[in-house]
This record gives C-alpha cells, sequence and structure tokens, in this order.
C-alpha cells in the first residue's frame, strides 16, 4: 500500500504568496476603486505605463506577469475612461504603444503616493532588519521562479 503526499494549501508558498497579494491588493484597491474607479488590474496598468510610458500590450503583460486578456480589458477600460492613449509606432504600424492622457497622469500622480503610503504601513510592522531580509527573499524567490529556470 503506497502512501499519498498530501498537498496542504495552508503551508504551501506559492498559495499563502497568492492569498497575500490577493489581500493587499484588494485592500488597497477599495480605495481607488471607490475614488478614482479603478480596477486593481487597471491601476496596475497605469502604475507601469505612469513609469514606463511607451510599452506595447505585449510588453505590459510579460512585466506584470498579468493575463493577456485581462490586461486588453484593463487598457480598453483606461482607454474608454480618457485615462490611457495608444499610439501607433512609426516602425511598424500594426503595433502600438500606450501613454497615459493628462487626466491619467493627473490620477496616477495622486494614487501613487498613497500606494506608496500602504507599503510603508505594511511594512512598518516590520523591523528594518526584516524589511531588507524580505526584499532579499523575495529577489531570490523572484531568480529561483523564472520561466528560464528548470521546474522539475
Amino acid at each position: 500500500m503506497t502512501t499519498k503526499t498530501l498537498l496542504n494549501l495552508t503551508e504551501f508558498l506559492p498559495f499563502r504568496l497568492s492569498v497575500l497579494s490577493n489581500t493587499i491588493s484588494e485592500r488597497i484597491a477599495a480605495a481607488y476603486r471607490r475614488d478614482f474607479g479603478l480596477s486593481v488590474p487597471q491601476w496596475r496598468v497605469m502604475a507601469v505605463i505612469g513609469q514606463n510610458p511607451g510599452l506595447t500590450a505585449t510588453q505590459l503583460a510579460e512585466t506584470t506577469r498579468m493575463d493577456k486578456v485581462a490586461v486588453s480589458r484593463a487598457i480598453a477600460g483606461l482607454i474608454d475612461d480618457g485615462r490611457m492613449e495608444r499610439r501607433a509606432t512609426p516602425h511598424d504600424g500594426r503595433s502600438s504603444t500606450l501613454y497615459l492622457t493628462r487626466r491619467g497622469e493627473e490620477i496616477y500622480d495622486e494614487v501613487a503616493p498613497l500606494a506608496r503610503q500602504f507599503e510603508d504601513e505594511l511594512l512598518s510592522q516590520l523591523s528594518a532588519s526584516d524589511q531588507k531580509a524580505l526584499k532579499r527573499l523575495l529577489d531570490l524567490m523572484a531568480k529561483a521562479a523564472s520561466p528560464d529556470q528548470p521546474l522539475w
């Protein structure tokens, strides 16, 4: 008789990280949803484009590791709301790059400090050395989880 190795989700690191990430995102999202009408994917798209204007939708999906459909919907909503615009690339008429509009930049300039404040509040629960260790550990785990690393 063989024994099964059961997966205890409450102790499974990917599950715990996902739940924590979703909890943090939803907590802050409540504020920018209420005050600015933004969804989590829309804010992530705005945050990346606010810092890196001129990315394509594909580059944006790669940068955020978000599903392409979610990125596409977020972009469409932001364009419809006048917060983002597409510009055709001069060298390839089939491709376009993304930029925040003036309205989008104004919202970004309001939300970004709130997001940083929330991050500061979360990190204030950790000592300075724990914060440094957390950053180092997240960097190590990101590298280990990289798509170019073998899985099994």
